[in-house]
């Protein structure tokens, strides 16, 4: 998988890795990725143009409940 840089205010990032403090989410990057997929999903399924979660994206939520202790 390739990546890019996106810039976010220098606020916005505090107040997300303030957020992410004793989740599943390792990095201010891993967290702005989720958030921008599940906006991008919900945008889509209400077009009606995908499923509710990919096979990638459930086997990383499960990792992620998983972390925390749901599973």
């Amino acid at each position: 998988m390739a990546f890019t840089t996106v810039s976010i205010p220098k606020e916005l990032a505090g107040k997300a890795k303030r957020r992410i403090r004793g989740t599943g989410f390792h990095s201010l990057s891993a967290y702005v990725t989720y958030i921008l997929r599940q906006v991008l999903v919900s945008a889509e399924l209400r077009k009606g143009k995908t499923k509710a979660f990919s096979r990638e994206d459930e086997a990383e939520l499960r990792k992620r409940l998983k972390a925390m202790g749901y599973i």
